[in-house]
């Protein structure tokens, strides 16, 4: 069997991806064909010669910027973790070196996760802005950090979920996330929780002005519009807290379901519990004095 062709991309500003760099390179050629090896800082510029599988060595922000870069090759990527949290990243240096042989001359395990599709139009109907996002997509109001104003209408499947109208909203923006997004932006202000596999959005405002306008989750398969009735100088369109488009009075953004999804490599050894209690330390409890420090 041939050995399949391998993208290798690293976030060398990363501490110990260096370091780790030649022994990266030395497990990869024992089963695979090294194909090529780009800087984060080259992409998108440079274009990835033909390849079977990514490993992508860095934190959780060299993964999603790789994922939104690789998103149309529909080749499943590896991520190690070199980074603060590394949530994204199923492997660190160790557990990647030891289920290489599996990762490369067996039989993976893929998960596919949710992709948005992010499109802007300014007023009269003109789109000069398209792009995609695996975490999620905000409207942030920026400076001068006055309050912005989106009218948000969404239609799904079956419908338009909102009826005729729709939520207006007044504060600092609203957040779009993807499940597995849902552990980022979107759960430090206050949404909730979603298991990656659940075929879902989750709509949540940021520092909404008013004491109704709560997180909702909505099905998948909804089309959000949502309009700027006021902004600020600096109001964007942020993607995965990386890629920021400028957004102006009267602008419309458009966030639907990407067709494509992102194939993660997953860990054999962990799971979706695991990263929770161990990294998020979700449902950490109190500490019992009858069960020591």
């Amino acid at each position: 069997m041939a050995k399949p062709a391998v993208l290798l991309v690293t976030n060398v500003s990363r501490p110990g991806v260096t370091g780790r760099l030649d022994d990266a390179i030395a497990v990869i050629r024992s089963y695979a064909d090294l194909r090529s090896t780009i800087e984060t800082d080259e992409e998108p510029a440079v274009e990835a010669p033909p390849f079977d599988m990514a490993v992508v060595l860095g934190g959780d922000g060299t993964i999603l910027s790789a994922a939104r870069w690789l998103l149309e090759r529909r080749k499943p990527i590896i991520g190690v973790n070199f980074g603060r949290l590394g949530f994204l990243a199923e492997f660190d240096w160790e557990s990647f070196a030891h289920h290489a042989p599996s990762i490369f001359n067996g039989t993976p395990i893929i998960r596919e996760r949710m992709v948005l599709c992010a499109k802007v139009a300014s007023a009269n109907g003109d789109a000069r802005y398209l792009s995609c996002a695996l975490n999620d997509c905000v409207i942030a109001a920026g400076p001068p950090y006055r309050m912005i104003e989106l009218r948000i209408r969404t239609e799904g499947a079956s419908g338009t979920w909102f009826g005729d109208g729709g939520p207006d909203l007044t504060g600092d923006g609203v957040i779009i996330s993807t499940p597995i997004g849902s552990t980022a932006y979107n759960v430090s202000a206050g949404g909730p929780i979603l298991h990656p596999d659940v075929d879902a959005v989750v709509l949540t405002p940021n520092a909404a002005h008013s004491l109704a306008f709560r997180p909702i989750v909505l099905p998948g398969a909804s089309e959000l519009m949502i309009t700027v009735a006021r902004a600020n100088e600096g109001t964007a369109l942020v993607l995965d807290g990386q890629a920021t488009h400028p957004l102006r009075q009267g602008d419309v953004v458009h966030i639907c379901r990407h067709p494509v999804r992102a194939r993660l490599v997953g860990n054999p050894s962990s799971s979706y519990w695991n990263t929770l209690l161990e990294k998020m330390r979700w449902a950490a409890p109190p500490n019992y004095r009858d069960r020591g420090p």
